[in-house]
């Protein structure tokens, strides 16, 4: 299965990007942050030496700065990396 075809990945793999590239505050790669562990158990690869202390933290907060619904998009965020994660343990 494609990786782009799992729910979450126009969120979570855009992050893997960021990572590579260093940037460790955008919205995908504190996701990885989030879940990095889970990830990594299931096969996917990033760079994990920069990734950003207190994800939950950083990224609420992004959102409050940003947004006016910042509590339902959070936790529609994590949905979608939980949808993501759990797709991706199911790939043989």
């Amino acid at each position: 299965m494609n990786l782009h075809e799992l729910p979450g990945a126009d969120l979570i793999l855009p992050g893997v990007d960021d990572l590579r590239q260093g940037k460790n505050h955008t919205v995908g790669a504190l996701l990885i942050a989030i879940a990095s562990t889970r990830l990594s158990k299931a096969g996917l690869t990033f760079p994990k030496t920069d990734l950003a202390s207190e994800p939950e933290l950083t990224l609420y907060g992004q959102l409050e700065n940003t947004r006016d619904d910042a509590y339902p998009y959070y936790n529609a965020l994590l949905n979608s990396l939980s949808s993501f994660c759990h797709a991706l343990e199911r790939i043989d």
